[in-house]
């Protein structure tokens, strides 16, 4: 039997003065899903638990505002038989990037600035960019050429800003990582406007506008908002996102109180299987092992930093799913959320899906290859997190382990076993 656990109970008195509500938990048969398939992810999960494949994991499903499944599988940490428990605390990495994104589209409703503008407008830095046109054997650059068009504001949003990741190949990976250039997840003493500064140092892989390049677009934009706000990022968004969304435990560093939450990191090696992270000398995983409980915290990644919940992560899908709206407090307007969630790139050729402002778009379901809706938009982190938001079922929900690279297919499974259990 499927067992529901609340994580909090009556009211959370945040520190900012906002009254966060407990979720409410519902049967599944009340939501319209058949509590039998439902059953199916438990096992699915355990399996993947028990064939070593993930060391745990938190399931989280809502429909029409209400949870309708919570559950923890394994352990936090292998080591210690640290159970998995449903408050644990993971390392979302790029989901981060959808509330960095909304932060943004806050401020470009109080007119701010255009979807439009020029970065160069707010950071200068950017004013004279170079795209590379030769790169040498090892990597280096031979030459660059001019940009012949300014990165727009909605080119970051949208990753076609020509910015790249030093941990993903590309011709401009040698040069980020020559120059220090930072992934997202770091102890270091370094912040975001020194590591944005030593970015637009470097050319671009792409003329701005031209496709899609995975990168350091969001965060251009967590600068951008601490530029055009006057406050670091991390204050923007614990006083305008997860303070009034009442997301008590999403961070970009945890309190010591929080600490013992947080789940351990992993990355899977051949013959080995899963090994705590913070033990590999060559790192697979991007980023510190040991964020964001130690170092200098001084380092707001919009693109990879936040850490979470299942429970407070849903918080903010279910206002999504509102049109920017949560328990009375109005975060983004509908017309905004409208805007993101509209396919606008096209990410793989004539395969399904596309790319809003801040989120994967499921625009033709024709061309998906799994069980869904036309209009479902989603992202996910590289420590194997993962969420998607669907209009028309009324539905969301949240899968969260934690290891890079992890040998599994467990959240596409769970994505399909969610579906096949609607009635």
């Amino acid at each position: 039997m499927i067992q529901f656990r609340l994580v909090f109970t009556g009211c959370i008195l945040l520190a900012l003065g906002q009254v966060g509500h407990a979720l409410e938990y519902i049967a599944p048969a009340d939501a319209g899903i058949i509590p039998q398939r439902l059953a199916r992810i438990d096992t699915a999960v355990n399996a993947a638990v028990a064939a070593g494949e993930i060391p745990g994991a938190v399931a989280l499903i809502m429909r029409d505002g209400k949870i309708v499944y919570h559950e923890a599988f394994g352990y936090a940490d292998i080591a210690s038989k640290r159970p998995m428990a449903t408050d644990a605390i993971f390392r979302i990495a790029s989901m981060t990037k959808s509330i960095t994104s909304t932060a943004v589209m806050m401020l470009y409703e109080q007119g701010r600035f255009s979807l439009d503008d020029p970065i160069s407008k707010f950071l200068p830095e950017f004013s004279e960019m170079n795209v590379v046109s030769e790169v040498n054997e090892d990597g280096s650059i031979r030459e660059t050429v001019p940009a012949t068009k300014p990165i727009r504001i909605v080119d970051l949003l949208t990753h076609t800003s020509g910015l790249a990741y030093p941990f993903i190949p590309s011709s401009v990976q040698k040069a980020y990582i020559d120059a220090g250039v930072i992934d997202g997840l770091t102890a270091e003493n370094i912040t975001l406007a020194e590591n944005i500064e030593l970015l637009a140092k470097q050319p671009l892989v792409d003329e701005p506008g031209a496709k899609f390049t995975y990168g350091l677009s969001l965060d251009v934009l967590g600068r951008l908002v601490e530029v055009v706000s006057d406050k670091p990022l991390d204050r923007f968004i614990a006083e305008n996102i997860t303070g009034p969304l009442g997301m008590e435990d999403t961070w970009f560093y945890l309190p010591p109180d929080k600490h013992d939450r947080l789940v351990t990191l992993y990355t899977y090696i051949d013959g080995e299987g899963l090994v705590d992270a913070s033990e590999v000398e060559s790192i697979v995983a991007q980023g510190d092992p040991n964020y964001p409980v130690a170092g200098a915290k001084t380092f707001f990644s919009g693109g990879s930093g936040l850490s979470s919940t299942a429970y407070d992560y849903a918080r903010f899908t279910q206002m999504l799913l509102n049109d920017g709206i949560f328990e009375g407090v109005r975060i983004l307007s509908r017309k905004s959320v409208e805007l993101m969630r509209t396919a606008r790139i096209d990410l793989n050729g004539d395969q399904s899906p596309d790319f809003g402002l801040g989120f994967m778009v499921v625009s033709d379901l024709g061309k998906s290859d799994s069980l869904g809706s036309a209009g479902t938009y989603s992202w996910s982190g590289a420590f194997y997190t993962s969420y998607w938001i669907d209009p028309s079922e009324g539905l969301t929900a949240v899968f969260m382990s934690q290891g890079r690279p992890i040998k599994s297919d467990i959240a596409d499974t769970f994505k399909t076993l969610v579906y096949q259990a609607l009635e």
